[in-house]
């Protein structure tokens, strides 16, 4: 590798446990990441992190996206695993493929194609967070080669990809959003690229300096102190924000499905001492590594109509504390106010009407592009 360049993450997905039943036999998938930073050096990440035996790879593409289940004709690249064309990776492990020479833009739209010619039970498949894109799935047979894959199934859940590396220059900065559904983009409009992280890296696109890559770690359903739909944030922490390569910094945005409960469990309860017990223990684990973190204070969900009961008046209370310890404390390096920039002034338990994608909880298309654009972009320096 250049001594004047290093890894950075450029597009990220945090594993879980598959939903749902889905399984694949002999069949091809097709994912679609967008990442944020460009390069000419891409490397790719497969996890097999809940798995409970080897996953194989037979073969793995990787290409510019044209439209649908099409790349760009001309672009398609191997991947290889130590030089071997195909990977049998570990349970529970992640496999880095070899480096690759492909000229992506920022902002370029990628397609990663992964053949797994042996049967991978729907208990058994990793899914990352939810895409609010489309992938495909082939009917059986291996298409990771074909300029035009056969569609057998569409999905909008990435499977087995959890991450896109760049090759960037030593100057490079690397940002992990690391949160719950907000931060995933929950209800959002499907293949727009309405997440606040996205609008977040096309600010930083746009202001055309050091490049930084945004890396979505967020997971829908995501606590700090409860395992939900994988591991809690506190347990994860060490995997989707320190193993990131090239990371930097992190926008931690987590709590509200804390508060919410929303399993109803007396024992998972919290209060906000607990909370910020939590966010200081990620504040210690980032600085002990070198990297600065930002916090982001809760928004409201006083009419949440998503979940029965979500909301209650001590809820609301313990969210007020926790924004307030976020805001006051001097803890974190910085803070996103994503609560000032959604809540209605007249209704200060709930967000504006205009923001809010009318489940009182999830934003709007609209309120994602706020939440990005709330982001001090001094604060990535």
């Amino acid at each position: 590798m250049p001594s004047d360049k290093r890894w950075v993450g450029s597009w990220a997905a945090a594993p879980a446990p598959a939903e749902g039943v889905v399984g694949f036999n002999n069949q091809t998938i097709r994912l679609n990441p967008r990442i944020s930073i460009g390069g000419e050096r891409l490397r790719v990440r497969i996890s097999n992190a809940y798995g409970n035996h080897p996953l194989i790879i037979g073969t793995a593409m990787i290409a510019l996206r044209d439209k649908g289940a099409t790349i760009t004709a001309g672009t398609g690249r191997k991947l290889t695993f130590g030089g071997r064309d195909s990977a049998v990776i570990a349970a529970g492990a992640v496999q880095y493929s070899d480096s690759i020479d492909l000229a992506v833009p920022p902002l370029g739209d990628l397609a990663v194609s992964l053949h797994l010619p042996s049967e991978v039970p729907a208990n058994f498949v990793i899914t990352g967070r939810y895409a609010r894109q489309t992938n495909y799935i082939s009917p059986p047979g291996n298409y990771a080669a074909e300029t035009v894959m056969p569609v057998g199934n569409l999905t909008d859940q990435w499977f087995f990809l959890c991450g896109v590396d760049v090759l960037a220059p030593n100057d490079a900065l690397g940002v992990v959003a690391l949160g719950d559904s907000l931060t995933d983009g929950n209800i959002s409009t499907i293949d727009a690229f309405c997440r606040w992280p996205d609008q977040l890296a096309r600010r930083l696109v746009a202001r055309a300096r050091r490049p930084v890559g945004v890396m979505n770690n967020g997971l829908g359903g995501n606590r700090i102190l409860h395992d939900v739909r994988g591991d809690s944030g506190l347990r994860r922490f060490d995997r989707d924000v320190l193993a990131q390569p090239g990371v930097t910094h992190v926008i931690a945005m987590l709590g509200t499905n804390d508060l919410r409960n929303r399993w109803a469990k007396p024992e998972e309860e919290v209060i906000a001492e607990q909370v910020i017990a939590g966010l200081e223990q990620m504040a210690l684990r980032a600085h002990a590594w070198g990297i600065k973190i930002i916090g982001a204070t809760l928004t409201p969900f006083g009419n949440e109509t998503y979940m029965a009961n979500a909301w209650t008046p001590i809820r609301e209370k313990h969210r007020v504390a926790i924004n307030a310890w976020i805001r006051e404390s001097g803890v974190f390096d910085g803070v996103v106010d994503f609560d000032a920039a959604l809540r209605d002034p007249d209704i200060p338990t709930q967000m504006r009407v205009v923001d809010d994608c009318g489940d009182g909880l999830h934003p709007s298309d609209g309120g994602y592009r706020k939440m990005g654009d709330a982001i001090d972009l001094a604060l990535l320096a």
